[in-house]
């Protein structure tokens, strides 16, 4: 899992500081947006032809583990 994550840069240069896959101009944000419009990873793949399969994953478990935390209630 954590090679995966290896793949996000951030980088506060470059696209505002939002995570990036490999240091390119493609966010994380870029290819959630892909999924959520409907493309499957293979069309993503097919559009953005920089990105490989295990990017695609790294920018999912990305989401998942910032999304996983706790909240507490005071």
């Amino acid at each position: 899992m954590s090679k995966l994550l290896e793949r996000i840069t951030v980088n506060p240069k470059q696209c505002g500081g939002r995570p990036c896959i490999r240091g390119m101009r493609i966010r994380v944000s870029d290819v959630l947006d892909l999924f959520a419009a409907g493309l499957s990873a293979d069309e993503i793949l097919e559009d953005l032809p920089d990105l490989e399969i295990d990017d695609i994953r790294a920018s999912l478990t990305y989401a998942a583990r910032k999304l996983n935390h706790p909240i507490l209630v005071a």
